[in-house]
This record gives C-alpha cells, structure tokens and sequence, in this order.
C-alpha cells in the first residue's frame, strides 16, 4: 500500500516560496498580532465587551449580532471575526514555513506555535465572556496576545537567519544587559496589564468587577518600570557604542529610543486629560512597538550566519554580517 502523503508534504512538493515570501508572511504574522491586541483594546474602550453576550454564538439565539445589540454587538462580534484573519495569515506561514526548500524544522515549529496561540487564546476569549469580563481573564487574553506577538517576531527574525549555532556579536555581559532590557519590558506590560484590571475602562457600561487594587498606584509603579526600561535602553545604547558593536543593534537601540519618547508623550497626554479612551488605544499600539523593538534588540546580537539557499537562489548574507557604513561608529 503506497505511503500517504499529508496535505502540508502535497503542497511541498509542488510550491517552492522564495525566502522572500516566508519573510513577509512571518512579518504579516506580526502585523496581525499587533491589530488584534489594538482591537482587543478598542472592544474595552468601547464598552463592547459583553457586545456579545455569550460564546462561540453571539447570542444564544445567533451567531451574529442582532440589530438590537446595537453599535456594541457589531465591534465584538469584529474583533472575533479578526481571529478568523489571523488564522488565515498564520496559516499562509505555516505552508510557507513547511514548503521552503530547504526544510527548516525550528521555523515550521514556531509557526506551528502561533497556530495554537491562537487556538488558545480564542478560548481564553470566549472564558472571558462567560465569566463577564472576570478582570484576571481579561489580563491573561491580553498577556496570551502578548505571548503570541512574541512568538511572531522570533518568527520574523529566524526567516531571514541561518540555522547555524548562535554566535555572539558582543561579549556576553552585554547581551545579558539586552535581556534583562527585555525582562524589564515585559514586567512593564504585566505591571499595565494590572493597570488596566483595576482602572476604570472595565469593558462594558455596567458594573463589571475590578483587581481590588489602587490603580492610581499601580499606575505609578507603571511608570517607576518606564524610567527603569529607558534607564537600561540608555545603558545598552552607550554600551552598544563603547564596544563597537555592528550596525544593526547600534539602529535597533535608537528605534526603542525614539518608541520610548512616543510612549512617553502619549502617557503623560492620557493622565493630564483624563484616560480619553482613544489616546489610551494609542498606548496600547506603542506598547506593542515597544515590546517589538526590545525583542528585535535583544535578538540582533547574535547571528546564526547566511540563510540556506533554496533551489537555484544565491545564498543571502545575514543582517549581522553586513559590513558597516562609513562613520557609523
């Protein structure tokens, strides 16, 4: 009896993308995880987020919204139709990942990691609902939205590396100093994910229970963590120079800088005007460029050389190893 070949193995063997096209389909994995922690954001600004009223249906009665759940109804039932989106992106990469000649194991695993982020989070969305916006659900939808654009972005950075074994571009003290910049980055997004538990945009018009925290001081140590993530980008910038590092992280620290700034201004225009639910969906997206940036520096001082060349393609030179402009030092 002849072997069966899976699906996955059929388009194999009969697509070969270029490395160009698994690079814009892992970059479009990382777009999309960032649109859905946006909209996930604007269903709570919105008051939307019982819209629907019960899960996987919209209502017990239909899988839509009814026009007399109103405006509410309509971005819920949206923002769930953006999951749908994002599988099919995430599924693009997946094919991509598995049909690229020559087969690379370690990028298929990660794309295979986004699939069932989000698998997991749909479900952590529809306990979300049930439990009526239960705030310590709510933080862990958002945290597993986190988890996913992590994984996107490792995504992104190994389809345009080798699979070599990494080699440091620094000395090790200064790639622990990027690392704790990333540890000290994601306790700021927890520390805002209790922000947002505990503050007074609950998600829906009703009395929704909240952390039984001072948001106001939570609020505070939020920024306490900004002052300790610039401190540290600060460092490594100066670090980064002194050791003449390549060009890429030395333009990766300035990127982080300049979203830093932006984060920063657009804080400080939310507590003086009194958290406008639309300026707080601006620090949502700037926290998920943050998170990016800190991800992408930490990443860019190690290299895993050339990436394998496909069938009749030239082998590409790693970022890493681009030789450096003059006067950049």
């Amino acid at each position: 009896m002849p072997n069966t070949l899976n699906p996955l193995e059929l388009i194999a063997r009969r697509w070969q993308p270029s490395a160009a096209f698994v690079r814009r389909a892992a970059l479009a994995t990382v777009v999309m995880a960032v649109i859905i922690v946006v909209t996930g954001g604007a269903v709570r600004l919105t008051q939307s987020g019982l819209g629907c009223s019960t899960w996987p249906k919209c209502t017990p009665d239909s899988l839509t919204p009814t026009a007399a759940m109103g405006i509410n109804g309509i971005i819920e039932f949206s923002n769930r139709m953006l999951t749908d989106v994002l599988c099919v992106v995430v599924g693009v990469f997946i094919i991509a990942a598995r049909a690229r000649h020559p087969r690379r194991r370690g990028l298929t695993r990660l794309a295979w990691g986004q699939f069932w982020l989000v698998m997991s989070n749909a479900v952590i969305g529809g306990i979300t609902v049930l439990s009526g916006l239960n705030p310590y659900i709510v933080g862990a939808h958002f945290l597993a939205a986190t988890a996913l654009l992590t994984v996107a972005v490792l995504s992104w950075k190994r389809a345009g590396e080798g699979d070599e074994e990494p080699r440091d571009l620094v000395a090790r003290p200064v790639r622990q100093l990027a690392w704790l910049l990333v540890a000290a980055t994601g306790a700021l997004t927890v520390i805002g994910t209790v922000v947002t538990g505990a503050g007074p945009h609950a998600g829906d018009a009703h009395k929704v229970h909240r952390i039984p925290v001072n948001w106001q001081e939570m609020t505070q140590l939020h920024v306490d963590f900004v002052y300790i993530v610039v401190g540290l980008t600060a460092a490594l910038w100066f670090t980064l120079r002194a050791v003449k590092a390549p060009a890429a992280p030395r333009r990766m620290v300035g990127e982080l800088f300049a979203c830093l700034a932006l984060q920063g201004v657009i804080g400080y225009v939310q507590y003086f005007m009194g958290l406008p639910e639309i300026v707080i969906g601006f620090h949502m997206l700037g926290s998920t460029l943050v998170w990016i940036c800190a991800l992408r520096l930490a990443l860019s001082l190690r290299d895993r050389g050339p990436l394998p060349a496909g069938p009749e393609e030239p082998a590409e030179k790693s970022e890493a190893t681009q030789p450096v402009a003059a006067g950049s030092r």
